[in-house]
């Protein structure tokens, strides 16, 4: 039996996971254990999960893989400085004191790090590390149901890529194409989340969820930054950033090119013309991708493609790709983003550096991404008993019964069970659920239990033999990762007064028979749920639409703005403590908000920062 160790950090969204002769056992992000959004630093508290869910000890771990190479991303950013200067010293003054006492020398840095876990500890030997963009391609190839892909990864920047094309194929994976810094589109989509008055790394689900409410205006600016020839390649203007020698994404010539200061947050509201800058840059981030895989699919006449990386996660891009048919069959990795890097350092560790045979599995090899911790009813039990919770304890059919009775009543419910979902998605373990078919669910949710920006929007969960009845759809989206329009059948047209509505109230249009789950677009962000990965979530949707005709459900992560999704059952019952949700269903135990002592309740407005 050979295990390795993945880690991935000091970027954002570190993480940690195990895995036993290829074989994905543990996943998760720190996040989730120190309940800091994207916590960047040492995955601790990831890598004792993990190493305890797979019952080892460090010193028993085969091989330790870390997600990047340091020395190569040092190397960049030292030929950048100098390509640039003198503009940027006060960036690179920031950032070498760091670099020189802790990121230079990593394996020194991981190894004493790493000792903590475990003082039989007792060599380096075993560390290796991963290029980024391999560890990416890899998170999507290997876990992938095909045997051989065209693999796109494409994000902010690793060591020097930014896009790169690989051939996956049986156990191995060959890159054939590399953009590199400063050219990004990942980091092109940033500057806009910036712009818009939201966090890097973080802001990006906005400005996509966002784009819908506005006109794509200025797409003939935004094509003033950046020359995008005919096989999806691009690059770009670098008069108009900052971000490769600076603190900031933009600059004052791209202020002056678009007429506005980027959105402060703090002072100004979102704007027609903010909706606007949204579409325009969603737009030409279709268009790249749908150019790139175009071009690519032409010359390698490969089927299947994998994609991974940050902008993966732009499943309304996903969606466009998946709807021109340019690919016989699509698969995404659901941790896309720096997280999924742990993995994929692994994977490419076992598969490609020690040869070893993989086998395929025609559904995938994530386990429905359901790969973190869980707890049993006693530990459950216990610690509710602990908070001073008040709760009651089902038998599993009644709880289903139970549940399903108050989501058709329209009821808001915290549901946690089983493992936790690895990557940013909330897929039925930690979520909060409701009625998709009120159309004052999504307001009411984003107002009165995420507490966060009334535009955004909210995913339906569907049984996988309904989802051509309610979606242009006829793929699995296990992941959330696809967006698709809602079935025609169930649209409702606006009137010709509704169509000249603009911006933000668009919003209180009822467009479907599940409006909370429609976007102002018709779209929605599928997910399709399965009996063998989530039983429990299957069952559910089941009795709902045995009670209500409908399929569907209403999914969003079981958190709060700036918070990260709910891990432990303290975690769970503080947000339902926190927030205006009714009833919270955690392992057998069924929570009434009404019946919990008010002494228990918490402001959570102010819990955690906006994101």
């Amino acid at each position: 039996m050979i295990t390795i160790l993945g880690i991935s950090a000091f970027y954002h969204d570190s993480a940690a996971c195990i895995i036993k002769n290829g074989k994905i056992i543990a996943a998760a992000q720190e996040e989730r254990f120190t309940r800091k959004k994207h916590d960047s630093s040492y995955p601790k508290n990831a890598i004792e999960f993990v190493l305890e869910y797979a019952n080892l000890k460090l010193n028993e771990v085969n091989q330790i893989v870390f997600f990047e190479k340091p020395f190569l991303k040092f190397e960049r950013l030292l030929e950048t400085y100098v390509a640039f200067a003198p503009r940027g010293f006060i960036s690179f003054a920031k950032a070498m004191p760091l670099w020189i006492k802790e990121k230079l020398f990593q394996k020194n840095l991981l190894f004493n790090k790493l000792k903590e876990h475990d003082s039989n500890y007792k060599s380096d030997e075993n560390i290796f590390f991963s290029d980024h963009h391999l560890s990416h391609a890899a998170s999507a190839f290997f876990p992938s149901p095909f045997k051989e892909a065209i693999v796109l990864t494409a994000d902010g920047v690793g060591e020097w890529a930014t896009t790169t094309v690989a051939i996956g194929k049986d156990n191995n994976i060959d890159i054939k194409k590399e953009i590199h810094f400063p050219h990004s589109l990942g980091l092109l989509y940033s500057a806009f989340t910036y712009y818009t008055g939201f966090k890097v790394n973080s802001g990006e689900y906005k400005l996509m969820g966002l784009a819908p409410y506005g006109k794509p205006i200025f797409q003939d600016k935004i094509r003033k930054l950046i020359d995008i020839k005919e096989d999806g390649t691009f690059r770009l203007d670098q008069k108009y950033f900052n971000y490769a020698t600076g603190l900031t994404m933009t600059n004052n010539k791209f202020d002056d090119l678009f007429g506005k200061k980027a959105r402060n947050p703090e002072k100004e509201n979102i704007t027609q013309f903010h909706m606007d800058i949204a579409a325009s840059i969603q737009k030409i981030t279709e268009e790249i991708m749908i150019k790139l895989v175009t071009g690519v699919r032409k010359e390698y006449g490969i089927k299947n493609l994998c994609l991974a990386g940050g902008v993966a996660l732009n499943c309304v891009a996903n969606g466009k790709i998946l709807k021109e048919k340019i690919f016989d069959n699509v698969w995404i990795q659901p941790a896309a983003g720096d997280a999924g890097g742990s993995l994929g350092a692994a994977l490419a560790l076992w598969y490609i550096d020690q040869g070893n045979k993989r086998t395929v599995n025609p559904f995938d090899d994530m386990n429905g991404s359901y790969l973190g911790n869980e707890f049993s009813q006693n530990e459950i039990e216990n610690e509710l008993k602990s908070l001073g919770a008040n709760f009651e304890t089902l038998k599993y059919e009644e709880l289903i019964d139970k549940t399903a009775e108050f989501l058709s009543n329209e009821k808001a419910v915290g549901w946690f069970q089983g493992r936790m979902e690895f990557g940013p998605r909330a897929l039925g373990a930690r979520s909060i659920l409701a009625d998709p078919r009120s159309d004052l669910m999504q307001k009411n949710l984003n107002l009165k239990v995420k507490y966060r920006e009334s535009f955004r929007p909210f995913a339906p969960s569907i049984l996988r033999e309904d989802l051509q009845n309610w979606f242009e759809i006829n793929v699995d989206s296990p992941y959330m990762l696809l967006v698709a329009e809602v079935n025609s059948k169930k649209k409702i047209e606006m009137t010709d007064e509704q169509k000249k509505l603009f911006g933000i109230d668009k919003l209180n249009v009822k467009r479907s028979l599940i409006p909370a789950v429609t976007h102002v677009d018709y779209s929605a962000r599928v997910q399709t749920v399965y009996k063998k990965t989530n039983k429990p979530y299957f069952d559910l949707i089941s009795s709902f639409k045995e009670k209500t005709g409908c399929p569907v459900l209403v999914n969003t992560s079981f958190n709060v703005r700036g918070e990260p999704i709910v891990n432990t059952p303290s975690d769970a019952f503080n947000c339902f403590m926190g927030t205006e949700l009714d009833y919270l269903v955690i392992g057998n135990c069924v929570l009434d908000k009404s019946k919990q002592n008010s002494k228990l309740k918490k402001d959570y407005r102010k819990e955690f920062e906006l994101d």
